[in-house]
């Protein structure tokens, strides 16, 4: 049995579990998807996997919603962090949408050197991340970290974390992620739009966990950039096959 509408929700899911509605989602599944009493509805926090509920109560301002089966378990994303330096509103949303769809577990956006914005809204961020896995039929929601200097990301690595580094200088290179072993911890890194500085490059070049890739002979977008990356990870190491 499934519902074709999902949402997120912060209660603990169970069996006999009654879950309370904001008033947005009231408004959202009562007004906008005009839902009521009886209808069936997908819930899934994060950690208690996917659950099927049926709406017991309906108002303009909340409603309840109560827990009938489990669905599906949590299923987690491979341990794979994704960071990337934000570009034009837009631009940045489709990225973390992305990003959360395609199975990063975290998503980090970077501050370096050419990075034309230099203030993001988190709030906003982890909504559109939220909205990825309930169109996607996700069970895990990636946290969307605060906007961070690149440096001081770097200085705080976890030495076991491996860094996928798309440098748009290396045209014609290759990584043999084939040749990786899954289920490590990795990063995949894209820069701005003005790529990187020869500081920021050299440096990521020399760090012993780094590995250089390139995506392809041409220049891509940020938000190209994304997908491609995540896509040539997610082959190799990910939990696609």
């Amino acid at each position: 049995m499934s519902a074709k509408i999902r949402l997120y929700v912060e209660q603990p899911l169970g069996q006999g579990q009654s879950v309370p509605l904001t008033r947005e989602q009231a408004h959202y599944l009562f007004g906008v998807m005009r839902q009521s009493v009886g209808a069936q509805i997908a819930l899934f926090n994060g950690r208690d996997g996917e659950w099927l509920a049926e709406v017991s109560e309906a108002g303009k301002r909340g409603g309840v919603l109560s827990c009938l089966q489990q669905t599906k378990p949590l299923q987690l994303p491979p341990d794979l962090w994704f960071l990337f330096a934000p570009i034009k509103k837009a631009r940045t949303d489709f990225i973390v949408e992305k990003a959360a769809e395609m199975g990063a577990a975290r998503i980090l956006p970077m501050q370096t050197e050419y990075t034309n914005s230099e203030r993001i809204r988190q709030d906003r961020l982890q909504a559109h991340a939220v909205e990825a896995a309930e169109q996607c039929g996700g069970t895990f929601v990636p946290e969307v970290a605060e906007l961070q200097k690149l440096d001081r990301v770097l200085d705080s690595w976890p030495q076991d974390r491996q860094l996928m580094f798309c440098n748009e200088a290396e045209v014609g290179s290759a990584l043999r992620l084939a040749a990786q072993e899954k289920g490590q911890p990795w990063a995949i890194l894209i820069g701005p739009e003005g790529g990187f500085s020869d500081q920021e490059r050299a440096r990521l070049t020399a760090l012993p966990f780094s590995h250089v890739v390139s995506l392809g002979p041409r220049i891509l977008r940020a938000d190209t950039a994304a997908v491609a990356a995540l896509t040539m990870w997610q082959q190799a190491l990910g939990d696609w096959f």
